[in-house]
């Protein structure tokens, strides 16, 4: 217990990925839900990396933590690991992330720290905490892994396709065994709740992602110079086929004079080829509204991947008018043709993304009130006042 009277509880919070900057949903989702979490817990960080991390970007995560240790991934482990996968039935996702001597260390640190709770993000690091019993667990399941694997098997050359369909099958089953080991659990949408195939999925607490009050405010207000734009993290299959969708579907049905940017880390070969006299691909942006502002319009294809789609809560916070999917919407559960426009074809698009360019009374519309929904329903201080209540009463949970 705390010896002083004034202590914040102990709180492990344990990452797959050092959550700063700030280019991937994850990443996004950990860091604010740390930065509020640190008013009410005394926070010991532990995350998994694959590269160095950069001090500068240690320093902004140090100042909301009591502590902050890394673990970096050996190469040659994890390729062995994945090996050994094929004689087992754990997912090699979450093999990807386990190895022993960081599971022994990070052991050493919950004895020694002796934490009130601990808090986990991805069932990529619950092997690392499972069979630690002294205090309540709370697992954010975040998305489910297991449904964006199944939507992605389609698209798989046919020599990756089995290896897709047992990936599918073991995260399924892995999510529902992974249940258990947890006091309280935590997911992104009622959508990804639904996928979890366990007799108790409908306990697991919705915790929607947000968006900072700094990011409403931006000190530049470009002009826009792009019809479309499409954000996001551009070596990530779910956001590399979308763009591709844009610019091969989309793009020839409207007029040529149309531009799009597609901005986001880490572009794949496939999206820079992508490149032409109408689409733009810039890569890395320090500030990813200056990307948004230059844009007139929001597309966003989405028909992989699950979770809620933080480009659309970005994009809507800062009056871009967005045009996406029902299944992307669903997550978000903006209201269609008051806040946001829907499509799920390629005529659908060029439809509705005319319609906001043809007309002012419209477009303003879509921009005001989508703006509006956001600052509504999508604020971390709320989201983490949630967080907290969630995390304290997992004690609850333990006794009974």
């Amino acid at each position: 217990m705390n010896s002083s009277k004034n202590a914040k509880p102990r709180l492990v919070v344990l990452l797959s990925r050092f959550p700063y900057p700030l280019e991937k949903g994850d990443k996004l989702r950990a860091f604010h839900q740390i930065t509020g979490l640190s008013e009410q817990f005394d926070i010991y960080l532990i995350c998994l990396t694959e590269f160095e991390i950069k001090s500068n970007d240690l320093e902004v995560i140090n100042q909301y933590c009591k502590e902050v240790h890394l673990f970096k991934l050996n190469r040659l482990l994890q390729i062995f690991s994945l090996f050994n996968c094929f004689f087992t039935e754990k997912p090699f996702q979450v093999a990807y992330f386990w190895q022993y001597h960081i599971h022994r260390k990070i052991g050493k640190i919950i004895e020694r720290v002796h934490p009130e709770y601990i808090f986990s993000q991805l069932i990529r690091t619950t092997e690392y905490i499972k069979d630690y019993h002294k205090c309540p667990k709370v697992l954010d399941y975040m998305d489910v892994l297991s449904k964006g694997i199944e939507r992605r098997i389609e698209i798989q050359p046919w020599y990756l396709k089995y290896l897709f369909k047992q990936e599918f099958i073991r995260l399924r089953n892995y999510e529902r065994y992974i249940f258990d080991y947890f006091e309280q659990h935590i997911i992104i949408s009622e959508q990804d709740q639904s996928y979890i195939i366990h007799p108790k999925s409908k306990e697991i607490a919705i915790l929607k992602n947000g968006i900072s009050e700094k990011f409403f405010i931006s000190s530049k207000y470009n002009t826009p110079t792009y019809d479309l734009v499409f954000t996001g993290n551009m070596s990530y299959i779910p956001n590399i086929e979308a763009s591709k969708y844009i610019v091969k579907e989309i793009i020839p049905l409207l007029n040529k004079d149309i531009k799009l940017l597609i901005s986001g880390i880490k572009p794949s070969k496939s999206v820079l080829k992508l490149k032409t006299n109408q689409v733009e691909i810039s890569g890395w942006v320090e500030d990813i509204r200056e990307s948004y502002l230059q844009a007139k319009v929001f597309v966003a294809p989405m028909f992989l991947g699950t979770g809620l789609q933080n480009k659309l809560l970005e994009a809507m916070a800062l009056g871009i008018p967005c045009v996406t999917t029902t299944m992307a919407n669903t997550a978000l559960g903006a209201i269609p043709e008051e806040s946001i426009l829907i499509a799920n074809s390629k005529d659908e698009f060029k439809f509705q993304i005319e319609r906001l360019l043809k007309d002012d009374e419209l477009y303003s519309k879509i921009k005001n009130q989508g703006k509006a929904f956001v600052k509504d329903h999508f604020s971390w201080i709320s989201l983490n006042e949630q967080l907290t209540e969630l995390i304290v009463n997992s004690t609850n949970k333990m006794m009974n």
